[in-house]
């Protein structure tokens, strides 16, 4: 599952103190980046720019830059200044898509040196380096890690907040495929239809069910999670099952439930291109504003060995000893 927009570009980095109040000359530059924004204008924004901005992101990026924006995340519809941070000036923008961070840095000719944009993370949200709930894995038997990891290499869900910790699980047989036959249809792969549990007590907060799965190979962006589970656990932890098969989810919102208790079955539904799990903690319920958290599992078996206390990664075997 990948983010909706992480566009950074950055030119020059002051260390001014600021009081946190807008100054004039960011107001004037920021209502006129909007207004030529939402206008469509961009060829005008390019020339907000500092000689260095326009030489770090040319005419032709700039545009497509801006037009990818507006595409995905529509045009401002309310901006509200928030503090400085360094140089930079953090207004809480929402779009007609949802709720960004729009940062902009000025010169002091004026000129826009700094400019990026990212999902707005309220600065009050719970921070939490790793879970402290004591999971047992989601499922029965050996999958394979994925995708899974600290690094882009072992983990390109990194790049998202709230799915940076994320693992995809799916089942590899000895010959090094994930399934049987050809592989055109679902019933085909190993992970298709298997049982996904509760790694731990909890209360379901969130169910989405009837989207129908994939045919192998081919995605469904319109829903990127597709059947989806999220259960809190005790300790205010979001855990997020997602690509079940459809109409298998077997919880309900609100639910209280029990480690160990089926949650639905393996699937292939939402933005995913063969059966498979994919499983995160976030801090918050709402993805669009979650920062994700790091899984640690209580005791299970790593490529033949026991592991406490472990994360797992890119490449390992596990099952639940």
């Amino acid at each position: 599952m990948k983010k909706i927009i992480a566009s950074l570009f950055t030119i020059v980095f002051f260390t001014n103190v600021f009081a946190q109040t807008e100054k004039t000359n960011y107001k004037t530059v920021s209502d006129l980046f909007e207004s030529h924004y939402n206008q469509g204008e961009y060829e005008q924004i390019f020339t907000l720019f500092s000689s260095e901005m326009q030489t770090a992101l040319p005419f032709q990026k700039t545009i497509e830059f801006l037009s990818g924006l507006k595409k995905q995340a529509g045009k401002i519809k309310k901006r509200t200044f928030l503090k400085y941070q360094s140089s930079y000036a953090i207004y809480k923008t929402t779009f007609d898509t949802g709720i960004f961070s729009l940062n902009i840095s000025v010169d002091n000719n004026s000129k826009i040196n700094g400019l990026y944009i990212k999902p707005y993370i309220p600065d009050n949200l719970p921070k939490m380096d790793r879970n402290s709930t004591k999971l047992k894995l989601p499922f029965k038997g050996s999958w394979n890690v994925i995708w899974g990891g600290d690094t882009k290499e072992q983990n390109y869900h990194i790049e998202n907040t709230a799915q940076k910790n994320a693992f995809d699980f799916l089942i590899i047989d000895a010959s090094g495929k994930s399934y049987k036959t050809n592989g055109q249809k679902n019933e085909d792969y190993y992970a298709f239809g298997k049982k996904i549990v509760a790694p731990c007590d909890g209360e379901i907060v969130l169910v989405v069910d009837g989207i129908k799965d994939n045919t192998p190979g081919e995605m469904n962006p319109m829903y990127v999670p597709g059947n989806s589970v999220i259960l809190k656990t005790p300790n205010n932890e979001y855990l997020v099952f997602a690509h079940f098969k459809q109409k298998s989810i077997k919880v309900k919102q609100g639910q209280q439930i029990k480690q160990g208790q089926l949650l639905g079955l393996c699937g292939n539904s939402g933005n995913s291109s063969e059966p498979h799990l994919h499983f995160h903690i976030q801090n918050i319920e709402n993805m669009n504003m979650a920062t994700g958290v790091k899984c640690f599992f209580k005791t299970l078996e790593v490529n033949g060995k026991i592991s406490f206390d472990y994360s797992p990664v890119k490449g390992d075997i596990i099952k639940q000893n």
